[in-house]
């Protein structure tokens, strides 16, 4: 009773001290609730089940060029944010206590100025502007992760030097992974409230009011007339990334003139198809690739410094006189001959050809967010806080992919026009800044009168499929990106409304079949006997990247196809033979293809040195491996009928509606998506069931598939790791199976690219904790699912757990099998063992001949195709 009363006493007399501290406590879980919704997915993505909306098929959109979407939510995190011991910069922490500690709307992060480092350039005003772009207007060259010529931190501490204020910047700052990134956040930051960023106002050279934008009408007769003058010689800016060089090959051979100049650049993190093109460039006087690599992100800031160095460099490489500048992508093609294109820039030689938004500009500047600040870091595109428009000149854009005149490239690389440098400043801190920077200095410029509204391309645009915000985990925006060609979209090419002679976008691994109907039209057929015209490989691997570009889960799966096939080797042959195929994998495989026929995967060429059992020298052999397919189609009704295919994957592509990862290799801590093809028919509603490989009923959910729905998928939230083995997706109606498919957990053998450890196998292995892949329990599904009950498989599943080395690797070739056959092997070289041969005289090997993708020798004619 007496500590009772002595509380009260307490209570009463520090009432009011506990009720401030209640407070603040209150609010400051509010603006951490507040911050942890900025870095949330988006609603639906995790935690809960929830019906998968269907994708329309939708038809091509009429909207414009331009690649920009709609604004994405700034603070929403692709990736969670991970608290660190030692946060760089200003830590979450820090902006709450200084939001709190304020009471105030506006969040901010207080200025903490340190003391001024020796040396250290405190940009302002036009002092910022010159140490921005260097003396000869272009940013000084630095780490192409960030773009070079934005104020840069000088020390390894996080010190902003001003009250950053806005949601948009406090939100990149928290999501900014580097101290580096988030001090040139806050020194760009800084610098725009002080107004000494932006111009306020630009010249304008232009004596035409309003926009330019006139186009050319193609006129077949007019296009046969004869050419004055000499015939132009074009500048191609090849800008390539990815592992696609067969492909681009194919570009190059049917762009290829040796009155024509081709500059390369490859993207920095492509180490594989640099080292091709380089090669590839050796062989051609007028074939050069870039001294220098940069990070070009989708929307940055780095692709236009990219562009405006190249073109610097292709005014100043002696001997190349060109007339125009076009830049392509490995994704182009031509869709007219050189003839025709040369003789129409001939006749419109004074011409640069631009493609505009086609749309007002209030509406266009908003959907295109040039009214924003943008930075870019670390990869990313950070949205930083609104901007105004500077003054004085008529702001346009549209597509990034231009026809340019020589004298306007020089226009824009030397000049000192006030003009210039300001845009430059202006579009660097830009979103897409390529889709808008040419357009608004040539309206502006005294050259205005040279713009033709026509790009001479042809993009295929499907708005509904093309604009997901596929490109959120690298820019604060919501942007498009154009749908891949196929043979049905041939018509599309075919148009002559307006001038084209270029198309985008072609990709082998989608379909091929639409660049043979393309090169047919174009120069002709192939002679009958000409092999591989439907074949296509993709290299995947190069032992030149190092194993750091794989996954455990593909360094598993090499080795593993690897062993089985050479354990093939030798059960394939006649007893006599036996001993002389008898091989011993030697290290990791030195290269793996990915390999299309008929636009169909037709799985994995593995490259292995092996060492032969007998006495004999070392040898190099390629392996194939194909996928088994497990789908079973069950349903009896119609509408059971409209099921096509049900399929399991990871990486999938909402906009070509596949899955990238082709071979649908994953592991236990990846999370699989399931995908439904539909046939037109009655609206139905489905349910679908993951069954593990112990028969534990690990999700169900139900989606609903309206007439016209094409595709459904959905990812469902199961926790993981998953357990490894075989896995089952039925879809049933009404509990009736329509269908089902098994897909493979595999088991690894590696963990951080070393081998897998007892302890590391232990839970990687083993499940989620209690079989609980959900927080809602389906495993009274069992019974009406008629699955056998799981103690039996529970108990190997445990004993698996355990297992390391050679063990390890038997459970997990094992597995494999069940889903993979070995289609395949030959030698590189000479071979002892007799039933292998050579791979270049097969027809799927990648070292079998493929003349498509193939370039040789230039011909009589200036040509190579």
């Amino acid at each position: 009773m007496v500590a009772s009363a002595r509380v009260q006493k307490l209570v009463r007399r520090y009432k009011l001290a506990i009720a401030t501290a209640l407070a603040i406590l209150l609010l400051q879980g509010l603006v951490v609730w507040s911050f942890s919704g900025l870095e949330e997915d988006e609603p639906g993505e995790k935690g809960r089940q929830r019906k998968p909306r269907p994708l329309d098929p939708g038809e091509g959109s009429k909207d414009t060029d331009s690649s920009a979407g709609r604004r994405s939510s700034a603070g929403k995190r692709h990736g969670r944010w991970r608290g660190r011991a030692e946060s760089p910069g200003v830590p979450v922490a820090k902006v709450v206590r200084a939001v709190t500690s304020r009471q105030r709307a506006s969040r901010r992060v207080p200025p903490a100025p340190p003391p001024e480092a020796p040396g250290r350039q405190n940009l302002s005003g036009a002092a910022a502007g010159e140490a921005l772009m260097g003396a000869a207007g272009f940013p000084p060259h630095g780490d192409t992760g960030s773009v070079e010529g934005a104020p840069q931190p000088t020390d390894n501490s996080f010190t902003p030097k001003c009250e950053i204020v806005g949601k948009d910047a406090l939100s990149a700052l928290a999501r900014a992974s580097t101290k580096q990134c988030q001090q040139e956040i806050a020194n760009v930051v800084c610098l725009h409230q002080a107004g000494s960023l932006m111009p306020k106002a630009v010249p304008r050279h232009c004596q035409l009011p309003g926009k330019m934008s006139p186009g050319i009408q193609w006129e077949e007769t007019r296009a046969q007339q004869p050419v004055g003058g000499p015939p132009v010689r074009i500048a191609y800016m090849l800008v390539v990334h990815g592992r696609a060089i067969r492909q681009l090959k194919r570009l190059l051979k049917a762009v290829y003139h040796e009155q024509h100049f081709f500059y390369i650049h490859v993207d920095k993190r492509s180490n594989y198809l640099y080292r091709e093109v380089v090669e590839l460039a050796q062989h051609y006087d007028n074939v050069r690739v870039t001294p220098w690599r940069m990070v070009t992100i989708w929307g940055g800031a780095s692709l236009l410094r990219m562009y405006l160095r190249s073109m610097k460099d292709l005014l100043e490489i002696p001997g190349w006189a060109w007339d125009f500048f076009i830049n392509l992508s490995a994704t182009d093609y031509p869709t007219r001959t050189n003839e025709e294109l040369v003789a129409f820039l001939s006749k419109n030689r004074d011409k640069n050809f631009l493609k505009s938004h086609g749309r007002d500009n209030s509406r266009f500047i908003k959907k295109q967010g040039l009214d924003r600040l943008f930075h870019e870091c670390d990869s990313h595109m950070w949205r930083l806080g609104e901007r105004q428009i500077p003054a004085g000149i008529v702001v346009d854009g549209g597509s990034d992919w231009f026809v340019l005149t020589r004298s306007f490239v020089e226009y824009v690389v030397y000049t000192d026009d006030p003009l210039v440098a300001q845009l430059r400043q202006f579009y660097t801190y830009t979103l897409l800044p390529a889709e808008s920077f040419f357009h608004t200095v040539l309206e502006n410029s005294p050259a205005c009168e040279s713009l033709v509204d026509n790009n001479l391309r042809v993009t295929n645009w499907n708005r509904k499929l093309g604009c997901k915000c596929q490109y959120k985990h690298i820019v604060d925006w919501c942007g498009c990106s154009p749908n891949d060609f196929k043979p049905q979209d041939f018509l599309r090419l075919q148009q002559v409304s307006r001038p084209t002679f270029f198309a985008r976008k072609f990709e082998s691994t989608v379909n091929q079949e639409v660049l043979e109907i393309l090169d047919f039209h174009l120069y002709g057929s192939y002679p009958p006997s000409t092999p591989a015209l439907k074949a296509y490989w993709e290299n995947t691997y190069d032992v030149a990247d190092g194993p750091g570009g794989l996954s455990d889960v593909l360094l598993t799966a090499y080795t593993a196809f690897a062993r089985l096939s050479l354990r093939h080797a030798a059960t394939a042959v006649p007893p006599q033979a036996t001993a002389l195929c008898r091989f011993e994998p030697r290290g990791l495989p030195s290269s793996v293809h990915l390999y299309f026929y008929d636009d169909h995967f037709q799985g994995y060429l593995v490259t292995q040195a092996v060492q032969p059992s007998a006495q004999g020298p070392a040898e190099t052999l390629e392996m194939w491996l194909m996928p088994q397919g497990s789908l079973k189609l069950l349903g009896r009704n119609d509408q059971a009928s409209r099921l096509q295919s049900l399929e399991v994957g990871t990486e999938w592509d909402p906009k070509e509606r596949l899955f990238r990862n082709f071979g649908g290799l994953l592991g236990p801590l990846d999370e699989p998506v399931a995908m439904q093809r539909w046939a037109r028919g009655p609206n139905l509603t489905a349910t679908v069931v993951w069954i593990d490989p112990t028969y534990v009923v690990a999700t169900s959910y139900d989606i609903t598939v309206d007439a016209d729905t094409e595709v459904t998928q959905y990812k469902p939230p199961l926790s993981r790791p998953l357990r490894p083995g075989a896995w089952t997706v039925r879809l049933l109606q009404f509990w009736e199976p329509l269908g089902e498919t098994r897909f493979l957990v595999l088991p690894l053998t590696f963990n951080r690219k070393l081998p897998l450890r007892k302890d590391d196998a232990s839970w990687l292995h083993a499940g989620p904790p209690h079989n609980e892949y959900m927080e809602q329990s389906f495993q009274g599904l069992s019974g009406i699912l008629n699955l056998p009950q799981p103690e039996t498989m529970e108990e190997a599943a445990k004993r698996h757990t355990e297992l390391t080395g050679p063990a390890l690797e038997a459970w997990t070739d094992g597995e494999l099998s069940s889903f993979w056959s070995v289609a395949g092997l030959c030698a590189i070289g000479p071979s002892a063992c007799p039933s292998l041969e050579l791979c270049r005289l097969t027809s799927w090997s990648s070292l079998s001949p493929d003349p498509k993708s193939e370039l040789g020798p230039v011909k009589a004619d200036g040509r190579l195709r």
